[in-house]
């Protein structure tokens, strides 16, 4: 049942998705930044939907109230990154317009990637790090000074449950430099939709959202480790099994 959920799912992605960006390329010419943001995130909670209804992904929000307390602070936010469960779910269940840091292969996605070059989000060439800091540290502050919130991935890509890589400091030192508050996620995605998965399994996502911490006094380095324990801490509560 599982495998024909999941190829059922993967069905309407390749059938639902050309569409929806041929229908942003057409209407967004004529939409506003913030209205195109909301047109394109229909696509995303479709998704999250259909994930819900048929693959039995449900998912639990904690600690939202920690976001709408934040909602007129300048924000970046660091989250754990298992899944595209995640990337699909941020834009369709927070209470913020995102700008995620991500690489630029992404835009060489047919349709996919051709709506979301048509969005001020910050791409990066993870090939010259000099580079890519620069245009994180650049492009973000120029959205946060636009009361935008910045999304990133400090591990740089999806990694399994149970593990972590090296978080980068580039978040946190966009925050440091700025002022911003840094607002830490965990989640366990990854049960779900694990990385490269064709699968999707039933059960519940958890996402805990920590409360933003203060960037005041503190480097990039500090701030990044703070956010760091945190998530890697809260990961142990959410999903405990997968430390053992």
């Amino acid at each position: 049942m599982v495998l024909i959920r999941s190829a059922l799912f993967s069905l309407f992605i390749v059938i639902f998705t050309p569409i929806w960006s041929v229908l942003c390329m057409v209407t967004f010419p004529f939409l506003s930044p913030e209205n195109r943001y909301n047109f394109i995130g229909t696509w995303n909670k479709v998704v999250i939907w259909l994930l819900w209804h048929l693959c039995g992904i449900h998912y639990e929000i904690r600690g939202m109230e920690h976001m709408r307390a934040a909602l007129d602070l300048p924000v970046v936010i660091l989250s754990k990154h298992q899944s595209a469960y995640e990337t699909i779910a941020y834009i369709a269940l927070l209470p913020k317009q995102l700008h995620f840091v991500f690489k630029r292969e992404l835009l060489w996605i047919p349709f996919f990637g051709w709506a979301l070059a048509l969005l001020k989000m910050i791409h990066i060439n993870r090939a010259n790090k000099q580079t890519a800091a620069l245009s994180v540290a650049s492009q973000g502050r120029e959205r946060l000074s636009e009361g935008k919130w910045i999304m990133l991935f400090p591990e740089g890509t999806r990694t399994p449950r149970g593990s972590t890589k090296p978080y980068r400091k580039g978040g946190a030192r966009l925050a440091s430099a700025t002022g911003a508050f840094v607002i830490p996620i965990a989640h366990n995605a990854g049960i779900c939709w694990p990385k490269n998965s064709f699968l999707k399994i039933p059960g519940t996502v958890i996402f805990s959202i920590g409360p933003a911490i203060s960037s005041a006094g503190k480097s990039g380095e500090e701030l990044q480790q703070e956010v760091e324990n945190w998530i890697e801490t809260e990961m142990r509560v959410i999903d405990p099994s997968a430390y053992r």
